[in-house]
């Protein structure tokens, strides 16, 4: 009874810590979000104050994605150091309840939080993303929020050899904004550069709009739209263009597979998936981390470096997270070790080292 009633208070006081992290991180992003937001495209034609406040309501999700090691750690770590400062943790140790008995709470807290991360935050980032390129694209941006790089598509249809390239992509790669299109004759020349506003892929061809083309010895012709004759299709284009990271977690796996059937390579989809199946134990093993810094805090005067010493911790697991998943996309390591092998050495060094302190 007594353990039952502990660990919803434990539990509550985990919980609450975390809300006001999130509290506190959502404001601060969206403050600083905001105002880059507006120092940079306050100049665009369409550009309004309301819409750069939807826009950094929709970026936001995305960013604070990346923040949830932190406020996983950060918060464990302040809810343990207010129990011991308050003594709790002194009382609960006096009545014979072991660190493992008293941590489930945290533990669970951690897991649940990892798992809500997945099944609601991604998916909303994901969301987001989407929508705040549209929303860029219709102020006239010439460039896309949350792409840096977008690939050039090739295809070779009836004889004739085309490059489509475009600064900004919507809905998975069907539509195109800031449209450059290349033809090129049999022997590799150019023959005529198509600039589009913008290019939606229909049934059998792209249809563009806002064209200006340029031909060798000709003048420049405008033309309101124009169809750019294709065998890609939508399926294909999708995987072509889109980036892992971009993908929600539940439309993954049939993503990869479709890669897959494309001949694509699936190790930046499979590294991504991994990352978001581990996540909830990552935050575990960020919560061990907070736990062997700060369960003895207050009984032992230990410095604050000890604390400095648990944050730089976890930025060194997170960075080590970071840059094995980027192994795992270039296909230099298997997604599957990419992604869980990090939070396993993480988990068992946590243990390890709690095991230690506590049971000699």
């Amino acid at each position: 009874m007594i353990l039952d009633t502990l660990g919803r208070y434990f539990f509550k006081r985990y919980a609450v810590t975390t809300f006001w992290f999130l509290v506190g991180i959502f404001t601060l992003i969206f403050i600083i979000d905001f105002s880059e937001l507006t120092s940079r495209m306050s100049n665009l034609p369409h550009y309004t104050v309301a819409g750069a406040l939807m826009m950094t309501a929709f970026r936001i999700p995305t960013i604070l994605q990346q923040t949830v090691p932190f406020v996983a750690l950060f918060a464990a770590m302040a809810a343990l150091i207010s129990l011991n400062r308050r003594y709790e943790l002194v009382v609960t140790r006096a009545a014979g309840i072991s660190v493992w008995q008293f941590l489930r709470p945290f533990v669970l807290g951690a897991f649940l939080f990892g798992v809500l991360a997945v099944i609601a935050l991604n998916p909303l980032a994901a969301w987001g993303t989407k929508k705040a390129e549209a929303l860029e694209a219709e102020w006239g941006s010439s460039r896309s929020a949350a792409t840096n790089s977008i690939p050039w598509l090739r295809q070779i249809y009836n004889g004739t050899d085309t490059i489509i390239g475009a600064r900004s992509v919507q809905n998975g790669g069907t539509e195109l904004i800031n449209v450059t299109v290349v033809h090129f004759d049999p022997q590799g020349t150019i023959t005529l550069r198509q600039d589009a506003k913008s290019a939606k892929l229909e049934d059998g061809y792209w249809l563009l709009n806002g064209v200006v083309e340029n031909e060798s010895g000709r003048l420049p012709r405008r033309m309101e739209t124009a169809r750019l004759p294709t065998n890609l299709k939508p399926d294909f284009v999708q995987e072509r263009l889109a980036k892992a990271d971009s993908i929600q977690f539940f439309d993954l796996r049939k993503k990869i597979e479709v890669a897959r059937s494309f001949g694509f390579s699936t190790n930046g989809m499979e590294t991504q998936f991994h990352s978001l199946l581990s996540l909830p134990l990552l935050l575990v093993a960020m919560t061990l981390i907070a736990a062997c810094v700060s369960l003895k805090f207050s009984r032992f005067n230990q410095s604050r470096s000890v604390i400095l010493g648990g944050i730089l911790s976890g930025f060194v697991l997170y960075v080590v997270t970071v840059l094995v998943k980027a192994f795992g996309s270039s296909g230099i390591v298997p997604p599957f070790v990419a992604a869980w092998l990090p939070v396993v050495v993480a988990m068992a060094l946590g243990s390890t080292i709690l095991l230690h302190q506590e049971d000699g």
